[in-house]
């Protein structure tokens, strides 16, 4: 049975058009995701009341889908930010201090730390943690703070955040933009991760060794007397014991959960439950010993903290997520049954005409998902644009057959690491905050290295599918 289109196909390609449109002209999307909400809804109900609570619904079902990825980061931020003020972080990066000596040890080991307390903690919060303590550490062994920078930015922001294994708040996003299981889209990034990590960071690093050797690079302090000021506060609050038997309880903890994950075969939302659910049980007992008889306001307190972290983040994300989840199950649920009897969601019937009428290759495909994950990326946030390169990958790979998770996973790389926090200036705040560099210069040190890592890895997602 052939493919019945609509004036809501057309629509919805209009759409996605202009937003693509915007993005590469760096202004905000939400306005042009609401009007197509409304339009969509407009054209589908015929009835303007109904469209108008349209927008509405369409935002409750965003939230909803999103609320447990919102929740999880929340709380994760909270927790991180009580490991602070009790002086935590530092005990528990304290033995890392002892193996930097050189530029290079330095360099792989905050890099290597940084992803790996990314993968739990969001690469934000673990700028954080570890910035304030490592910097000073890693400029007395000749690494500039410009090189610091670099190494929590691509490895945090970069392989953590674009592959987000264990939280994993991006891959749910592209896979319910794309309508497929997060576990797929989780399994397929897993080459291409590692490729545009490799690649990306070795890179980075052979132009930061070129420009130390050739004095291009300045060695400076980084830090400023405001953070260390802070630093000095928090280690007040619990004896050296205390903090050392915290800071072994708390990875002991996760790692618990990682093992429970494999052994119990929990993988996204129950994963991403446990997590959460350990993360809560840590920031209340934190708050507790650390504050004392303070601890039931300070809980609350790093609560609300928490929250506005992940309601910040995700305010973006949630006008233009409602938008595309429109363009796969979503629409029916929203908006009701208007779509043609034949159809099995707007995105998957376009991906079906496309292939009738384009003679669609896989090398086509796979480098329009990157060069549309780069443009989702240029707003600045990685996730904002994500649920385009979701659908745009369930669409062609309805077209050609096959590879929707590869092709959405690629997306979602490009997207995030453009925009999540290695390339775009704004985005890049909190690594040069901390480091006290401009995230101007951070970005130019990082343009050459992840456009080449973009690059191989494109290449490879080709012989992936």
């Amino acid at each position: 049975m052939g493919i019945e289109f609509t004036a809501l196909h057309w629509i919805y390609v209009v759409f996605i058009v202009l937003i693509i449109g915007f993005m590469v002209k760096r202004r905000d999307t939400t306005l042009i995701c609401i009007l197509g909400i409304f339009v969509l809804a407009i054209v589908a109900t015929g009835d303007l009341t109904s469209s108008i609570s349209g927008v509405f619904n369409s935002f409750i079902y965003a939230i909803t889908e999103l609320l447990s990825t919102i929740l999880i980061i929340s709380i994760i931020v909270a927790m991180s930010r009580v490991m602070m003020s009790s002086g935590i972080n530092e005990v528990m990066v304290a033995p890392f201090t002892k193996i930097i000596k050189t530029p290079a040890l330095a360099y792989w080991t905050i890099g290597l730390l940084m992803m790996l307390i990314s993968w739990f903690f969001w690469p934000s919060p673990a700028v954080a943690l570890l910035g304030a303590v490592l910097l000073p550490v890693a400029i007395r062994a000749g690494l500039p703070a410009l090189g610091v920078a670099m190494a929590m930015n691509l490895f945090g922001h970069g392989i953590a955040l674009s592959s987000d294994f264990v939280i994993q708040g991006a891959p749910k996003l592209t896979a319910d933009a794309a309508g497929i299981p997060v576990g797929d889209v989780v399994s397929a990034s897993i080459p291409l991760v590692i490729t545009m990590g490799v690649v990306t960071t070795i890179v980075a690093y052979i132009f930061l060794r070129r420009d130390m050797k050739r004095g291009t690079l300045l060695l400076n302090t980084g830090n400023n007397e405001e953070e260390d000021g802070e630093q000095e506060t928090a280690k007040n609050l619990l004896s050296i014991g205390q903090k050392r038997f915290y800071a072994v309880l708390i990875p002991i903890a996760f790692i618990l959960d990682v093992i429970a994950m494999s052994v119990f075969n929990l993988t996204g939302g129950d994963a991403t439950a446990l997590i959460g659910g350990t993360s809560v049980f840590i920031l209340l007992l934190l708050s507790v010993v650390t504050h004392k008889g303070e601890g039931l306001e300070k809980t609350t307190s790093y609560l609300i903290q928490g929250f506005q972290f992940g309601f910040k983040v995700f305010g973006p994300v949630i006008p233009i997520a409602a938008f595309f989840y429109l363009g796969d199950a979503g629409f029916t649920q929203i908006l009701g049954d208007h779509l043609p009897a034949t159809s099995h969601g707007i995105v998957n019937d376009l991906g079906v005409g496309l292939a009738a009428v384009v003679p669609l290759t896989k090398e086509i495909a796979v480098i329009t998902l990157a060069v549309v994950g780069a443009i989702t990326g240029l707003d600045g946030s990685g996730f904002s644009g994500i649920s385009l390169a979701g659908s745009v990958g369930s669409l062609f790979g309805n077209a050609i057959g096959g590879g929707t998770a590869t092709l959405t996973a690629l997306g979602q790389i490009t997207a995030i690491w453009v925009g999540g926090g290695t390339l775009i200036p704004w985005a890049l705040i909190p690594a040069a905050a901390i480091c006290n560099v401009s995230p101007f210069e951070l970005a130019r040190r990082n343009l050459i290295p992840v456009v080449i890592g973009l690059i191989v890895t494109t290449i490879v997602a080709v012989f992936l599918i």
